[in-house]
């Protein structure tokens, strides 16, 4: 078996591009509808924060289905601090090198740990799309965290293990000209 790559670095980068636009939601816009139909702007950000938590669990030594991927509300303004505590969490439990090898027990299974968190680098960005999305601010993405996203999606993600009932719908068809963040969106099932 070959080693896979350790995606950390992209993951804290891609905490650190959640923060920023975590920065520009206002009260004003929780109730904003997202690319994600079932959530609001504000379930949304429960649901990110609550999985940055779920992930730090993992590192833990935990279970996937032991939590569920929210947090209680922490308010309009609360935010900010509520991700500041998860990803702190998540850093502290992932420092260690030795969980990139260990098995742990992630949402769609048992997986090493590098490959885990590079499934958390995947939906961390695209939850960014997501958010950016809803806010529609002109908050500019990261292309380079889109491209490891992408590659992890397309690695993880084939378009023939899509079914019923699960958070991935099929690929969406998207102009060949289109930029990395909307090749992501349609690969994860969202339309632009």
């Amino acid at each position: 078996m070959s080693a896979v790559q350790d995606a950390r670095p992209q993951y804290l980068t891609a905490l650190g591009q959640l923060e920023k636009l975590f920065a520009t939601v206002t009260p004003a816009d929780l109730d904003r509808p997202t690319p994600c139909a079932e959530f609001t702007l504000r379930q949304l950000l429960n649901h990110v924060v609550g999985g940055i938590h779920r992930f730090a669990y993992l590192g833990e030594g935990g279970r996937a289905q032991d939590v569920v991927a929210a947090v209680e509300d922490p308010g309009d303004g609360g935010w900010p601090a509520a991700l500041g505590r998860a990803a702190a969490r998540a850093t502290a439990a992932w420092a260690d090198d030795a969980k990139l090898t260990r098995p742990t027990f992630a949402p769609w299974g048992e997986a090493p740990g590098a490959l885990v968190v590079g499934g958390y680098v995947m939906e961390t960005v695209t939850h960014c799309w997501d958010i950016a999305t809803a806010l529609g601010n002109g908050f500019v993405l990261d292309d380079g965290l889109a491209h490891t996203a992408l590659a992890v999606a397309e690695l993880v993600l084939p378009p023939g293990i899509r079914g019923e009932g699960g958070p991935f719908g099929p690929v969406l068809p998207v102009a060949a000209d289109a930029d990395v963040h909307l090749r992501l969106a349609a690969w994860m099932g969202r339309a632009a």
